[in-house]
């Protein structure tokens, strides 16, 4: 492995800690922060009040760690907001938009069956690093966030829709509405899942970005049972191009399903995209002609509608991953330690496939069938992570692919780059 970069793990005594997970893990030029609850770093407990006082802690919380590594609550490039109730979105809305008066940050909202310490609601961000995480060499500290909208897409008072730091994109998740009129169009699932792509690809085109840099995909599903539709309508998306065409390029994939959508949507769809001419002031010489590297193993389980990892730059983004064995493409058998495990076990071996170890996972996302679930699996997860370093996110939803009890999905950072290697 390179020593070029460094990951930056990081924790402040204005928030709350945690023995599993750091609070903020920085590599290059990006901040990943662990999901933040609505608790008191004093008290560890949940704050007194309903469900907009908790999403005003979330943001206090996410707040202090931002300001503890010499950040403002500008540099935030992303949000994903969970919710216990859908119910809850207006009230948390109102919250959230008051932390973010002048950049609005891409954002997803979903509603989910369970949340940590059974809290309202758990808000996780990622931040911009303009200083990047080189040792003894701060890379330039005035990149500048760009924010895009364009009316060949919806439009939302509370998100941008594209912003881009560096070297990624990232989108807000798209719902099923027509740009024009803001109604979620006609028809069932199909015809849903076919307009969010469609809103996708519109934004990538207001910024002469084609389809097929998208290194990540998340679909969040109302009923789970709407896979199938859903991927015959993705895969008249995915491959976008000749070139990918040829060498059968799809994206990493992460399916949850949602307890509930904004506008009471069947599903919503959320992009992150490879960025190659970076944000300035990168020089020319630093940025252009960087490629993606989509690769596979045998010793993790495959599917033809996803890659096990996408590197772009100094990032691997990884599908998550279910408990399958990689030969027979079953579940493992046993119950939920053994099928953290072999999530744990598939996720190791994308990253060794990839001459990278586990110490490189810089975020990880645990998404559990019954939160009670929980200690068994931080059992299992602390034995693949030790230290605790990466940051974490952990929900319970409606269902996994497969009846799984777990999923898993990871992003690991990337030393040396993707050529042309500087």
């Amino acid at each position: 492995m390179s020593g070029y970069n460094a990951v930056l793990a990081r924790n402040t005594e204005n928030a709350p800690k945690s023995s599993l997970s750091t609070q903020s893990v920085a590599f290059s030029h990006y901040n990943h922060l662990s999901a933040q609850l609505p608790l008191d770093p004093q008290s560890g407990k949940l704050v007194v009040g309903g469900a907009k006082e908790q999403a005003e802690q979330c943001m206090k919380n996410i707040k202090a760690i931002v300001e503890s590594v010499d950040h403002v609550m500008d540099d935030v490039v992303a949000v994903t907001i969970f919710l216990k109730n859908s119910a809850d979105m207006d009230a948390v809305d109102e919250v959230c938009t008051s932390f973010f008066p002048n950049v609005l940050p891409a954002r997803t909202t979903v509603a989910v069956s369970a949340l940590p310490m059974d809290a309202l609601v758990q808000i996780e961000a990622l931040v911009s690093h303009g200083e990047g995480t080189i040792p003894n060499a701060p890379q330039a500290g005035d990149l500048i966030k760009v924010t895009n909208n364009t009316s060949n897409a919806p439009r939302s008072p509370l998100s941008a829709q594209s912003v881009a730091f560096s070297h990624y994109n990232h989108l807000s998740a798209q719902l099923p509405l027509d740009p024009q009129s803001g109604s979620v169009v006609a028809g069932g699932v199909k015809e849903q899942a076919g307009q969010c792509l469609k809103n996708i690809k519109a934004i990538l085109e207001s910024i002469d970005v084609p389809f097929d840099d998208i290194v990540k995909i998340n679909i969040f599903l109302k009923d789970l049972s709407d896979m199938e539709a859903v991927n015959e309508v993705y895969t008249t998306f995915f491959p976008d191009s000749a070139i990918a065409r040829a060498v059968a390029y799809v994206p990493a994939r992460t399916i949850v399903a949602a307890s509930g959508l904004p506008l009471d949507a069947l599903v919503q769809i959320e992009a992150v995209v490879s960025h190659g001419d970076g944000t300035p002031p990168q020089a020319v010489e630093d940025r252009h002609g960087l490629i993606i590297e989509a690769r596979n193993t045998e010793n993790a389980p495959k599917n033809a509608l996803s890659t096990q990892t996408v590197a772009f730059s100094h990032y691997n983004h990884l599908s998550a991953q279910l408990p399958l064995d990689p030969q027979s493409g079953k579940l493992v058998v046993g119950g939920v330690k053994e099928q953290a495990e072999q999530c744990l076990k598939n996720i190791k071996a994308i990253v060794e496939s990839i001459d990278h170890a586990m110490d490189d996972v810089v975020k990880v996302t645990v998404l559990l069938k019954n939160y009670a679930d929980m200690a068994a699996v931080d059992e299992v997860y602390t034995t693949f992570f030790p230290s605790g370093i990466p940051a974490r996110t952990t929900v319970a939803v409606a269902a996994l692919p497969m009846d799984a009890l777990v999923q898993i999905d990871a992003v690991v950072s990337n030393a040396e780059g993707t050529p042309p290697i500087a």
